[in-house]
């Protein structure tokens, strides 16, 4: 705390007054008030004295001063509302993508071609009538069978009608024919496969399979 205080300086010369007044000047421009007072004495004739009382700058707080009433609290700043944290991607998301494998393309089963044993051309003719085949099955003009004279049953015989290019490939279950020129008697579908039924009976070319 400032508290008051006074000096008296004594100046004999009009230069030192006006040197006394420049500093009361500055004091004054730097923040201090100053109370100059001049006196004459009567024991020293035409000396001057100034008495100047520097007050404590209007910023300093007196003890008997009031304090100064506490500045309004700032209003609380909002808190920032927390950023949504993400959470870890899961390790399968961090791992390199790689292309799914493209599916192969399923190879086609592929029969081997059946082996030709023997080939040759005859007449061939068909029937419909018949009650067993030499096998010991029941005949049926609807599938596709055929006789023939030496070769074992269940033989494959691929039968080709030269004249349009159809072939059929039976399954030899009976016995015949027994006309000469002739080595095959179709069942009637089989006959109706590579030709009319019309016609009765062609020169084929036959080609039996192993």
């Amino acid at each position: 705390m400032a508290g008051r205080h006074s000096r008296t300086r004594i100046f004999s010369s009009p230069a030192g007054i006006a040197a006394t007044a420049a500093v009361g000047v500055a004091l004054a421009v730097g923040g201090t008030v100053g109370a100059v007072q001049l006196t004459s004495g009567s024991e020293q004739a035409g000396q001057a004295a100034l008495e100047f009382t520097p007050t404590t700058a209007p910023s300093s707080l007196d003890a008997t001063t009031p304090a100064a009433s506490p500045s309004a609290s700032a209003s609380p700043t909002a808190t920032a509302s927390p950023s949504p944290s993400r959470s870890a991607q899961a390790a399968s998301r961090a791992k390199a993508r790689t292309a799914s494998p493209k599916p192969s393309p399923t190879a086609k089963k592929t029969t081997a071609a059946a082996k030709v044993l023997q080939s040759g051309s005859c007449g061939a003719s068909f029937y419909s009538d018949g009650q067993l085949t030499a096998n010991g099955e029941s005949f049926n003009p609807n599938e596709l069978t055929a006789a023939h004279k030496t070769l074992p049953f269940n033989t494959k015989v691929r039968v080709t009608n030269p004249n349009s290019g159809k072939s059929v490939v039976v399954r030899i279950n009976d016995r015949g024919p027994f006309i000469d020129g002739r080595c095959l008697d179709l069942s009637r579908a089989a006959f109706a496969t590579i030709a009319s039924v019309d016609v009765g009976a062609l020169t084929v070319r036959y080609e039996v399979l192993g």
